[in-house]
């Protein structure tokens, strides 16, 4: 049975079970398709043509213009973190931060884009009508989600990080100015 599974990930390049798991996505969007295609609302002839403006508009402007985007905003946080780590110490840290600031970021970055049309008030009447309230306090929330969700990484970093220094207290010993080679010549 290994030597069938071995094959298998030498020839499609991942495990057989991420081969299964595709192939059902696959046969839900095609049950989904099926499913609500004929039942579209608008005008039943043409409802392929709304999924494939979807799925056109995802591709370029998920793929075409945000993933270059944030692609390099994270290779601009890593540098970063890496430049001012590097002035520090010479030490590489037990609990890396890059994590406790992409998990937030990312948060904040959905959350803007779930409430994003009611954050700008747009279809400002119809929400009045609708609800009886108006869209002023989804900006002032947004900026309060995001604070408590950088709030609480850096509370999870923090407790990470004095839970890493109990564990190891000899290696967090910061290096003389002179370097690490310098310690090492006095402890001989």
């Amino acid at each position: 049975m290994g030597t069938i599974v071995t094959g298998m990930k030498r020839f499609y390049g991942a495990h057989p079970l991420h081969l299964l798991a595709s192939l059902a996505c696959f046969a839900l969007v095609g049950y989904v398709i099926a499913l609500i295609g004929p039942k579209a609302l608008w005008n039943p002839d043409v409802w392929w043509q709304s999924i494939l403006v979807w799925f056109l508009g995802a591709i370029i402007a998920h793929d075409l213009l945000l993933f270059p985007l944030y692609a390099l905003a994270d290779r601009s946080l890593s540098a970063g973190l890496r430049a001012v780590g590097g002035r520090r110490s010479t030490r590489r840290p037990e609990v890396p931060a890059l994590n406790y600031i992409r998990v937030p970021f990312l948060g904040s970055g959905l959350l803007l884009l779930l409430f994003f049309p009611g954050i700008i008030q747009q279809g400002q009447a119809t929400y009045l009508a609708a609800t009886g309230q108006t869209q002023q306090p989804y900006f002032g929330r947004w900026l309060l989600l995001t604070a408590v969700l950088f709030g609480l990484s850096a509370v999870v970093y923090a407790t990470r990080l004095g839970i890493s220094a109990k564990r190891s207290p000899g290696k967090t010993r910061k290096t003389t100015e002179a370097g690490p080679r310098a310690d090492r010549e006095r402890s001989a």
